[in-house]
């Protein structure tokens, strides 16, 4: 039979975008067989909404108003199939039509007799597994994996459906992100191409921004620009999701912030083309601490965490009161290292909508920022030489709370992605500084289920994946 794989845009229980968008592939492709990605609520990640009783009758109607519409080719759905105006139904998974003996499954079994095997589960997208899972299937048949492209509660269904012939050979691979329709020839064979990790991360995150705006109805976006590297990187992925006219970055200046600073989020904002507000926290500031603190500031001090996030929290006052009176959706540009240690402000710099950064490393927000400047300065050279800093108290950097990132980062990767043990991470570094690092995850996580919503790109993220008790006496 002719086929054709069908990799298109899916939403959550919204039946009337899900229908509108199949039936249009179906009436556009010439083909004798047409596979579509799993439109199942469940699947979709519609959570206890895919056994809401209209939810269900609407699922039912959808598929039975394809069918009726008695189209004459075979569609595949996910493991629904529709020929001749009728739904088929299979007990065992296993269909004959056209002298042609199909197998529709969730799960992959190398032993199964068939002349096509469909695969239907969903694959959400996870940095750096896409090859060891094509080269996972290894079929006696030839072979089809067709995946949504959408955006549900922090998972990216991100696309790369691909087909084998029975002799295991790659003979298509659709790209990442992009709605396609494509005719399959198992007689080609093609190599796998494996791009650059971080156009990936960059194609993923735009592509979700664009997504979760799409689906809550917000067009414009706001954040704070600090002029560091996480909100430079924020800015650049919001400017290219959404366009320059979208995007507003905020400046919000204390008495520790530097100039530098100041300087670097405006040569930023003018390189991207978007807006920005300047608004000192200052004033607010000192009133705060004459009216309410009744204290006097003391820049001596090396750490007054209240004081540090006051500051926080003021800023996020402001960002809230523009996000809401403009209809923006707020974005929050914590990394993944910061969350791991609860190293951000409760309802301060961690308020927000959806944060694009939250399950990357701080190392890969300079890889990924590095790799945008690769033809060209787009984030300015001095955000990313100088020291990270939040600029809460005098001469303040990081590293004067925590490890070295690069250390740091790959600790995080090992206990929590790797879920190898403090044993076996001591064996690479300093027994002291991985319980300590450990230690700080634990006592972190009830911040972690305050945050806001964010972005998968891992096989387990903080908010996807990673299930850690809030009070315990281990750590």
């Amino acid at each position: 039979m002719n086929i054709a794989l069908a990799q298109i845009k899916l939403k959550p229980a919204d039946y009337n975008f899900n229908l509108k968008n199949i039936i249009s592939k179906i009436e556009s492709t010439e083909s004798e067989m047409i596979v579509f990605p799993q439109a199942d609520a469940t699947k979709l990640g519609s959570g206890d909404l895919a056994s809401d009783e209209k939810c269900i009758l609407r699922q039912i109607e959808m598929y039975e108003e394809i069918a009726a519409k008695k189209y004459q080719k075979l569609i595949v759905i996910g493991d629904v199939l529709i020929y001749n105006g009728e739904i088929l139904e299979s007990e065992d998974g296993f269909y004959n039509i056209k002298n042609t003996k199909i197998y529709v499954a969730d799960n992959f079994y190398e032993d199964i007799d068939c002349d096509l095997y469909i695969l239907t589960g969903l694959r959400h997208y996870s940095m750096n597994s896409t090859k060891d899972f094509i080269e996972s299937i290894n079929p006696k048949s030839d072979f089809i994996f067709v995946n949504s492209i959408g955006f549900s509660n922090c998972k990216v269904w991100a696309g790369q459906s691909f087909a084998k012939n029975k002799n295991g050979q790659l003979s298509a691979i659709l790209p990442l992100c992009e709605e396609i329709v494509k005719q399959v020839n198992f007689a080609v064979f093609i190599p796998y191409v494996e791009g650059p990790i971080e156009e990936e991360i960059i194609k993923v995150t735009t592509f979700a921004l664009k997504e979760y705006c799409e689906n809550t109805g917000f067009k414009k976006v706001i954040f704070g620009l600090s002029g560091g590297i996480d909100s430079a990187l924020t800015a650049v992925l919001a400017t290219m999701a959404l366009g320059a006219e979208n995007v507003l970055g905020v400046l919000m200046p204390s008495i520790f912030s530097s100039q530098g600073s100041i300087d670097d989020s405006i040569k930023l904002a003018q390189n991207l083309g978007i807006k920005t507000e300047k608004h000192s926290i200052t004033p607010m500031f000192d009133i705060f601490m004459e009216k309410i603190a009744h204290e006097t500031l003391d820049t001596s001090d090396k750490e007054n965490l209240a004081i540090e996030n006051l500051q926080a929290r003021l800023r996020a006052i402001i960002l809230m009161y523009f996000s809401n009176r403009d209809s923006r959706l707020l974005l929050s540009t914590g990394n993944k290292s910061e969350a791991a240690m609860g190293y951000g402000t409760l309802y301060g710099d961690m308020a927000g909508g959806l944060n694009l950064l939250a399950d990357l490393t701080k190392t890969n927000v300079y890889k990924v920022s590095n790799y945008i400047n690769r033809n060209g300065e787009i984030i300015p050279q001095e955000i990313l030489d100088k020291a990270p800093s939040a600029e809460l108290r005098p001469n303040q950097t990081d590293q004067d709370s925590l490890p070295d990132y690069a250390i740091l980062d790959d600790i995080i990767e090992m206990y929590i992605e790797k879920e190898m043990t403090s044993a076996e991470i001591c064996e690479k570094y300093d027994k002291e500084l991985v319980e300590d690092v450990i230690k700080k995850i634990y006592r972190s996580e009830f911040k972690r289920r305050q945050a806001c919503l964010g972005v998968k790109l891992t096989q387990k993220s903080f908010f996807d994946g990673v299930n850690l008790p809030i009070t315990q006496k281990i750590y």
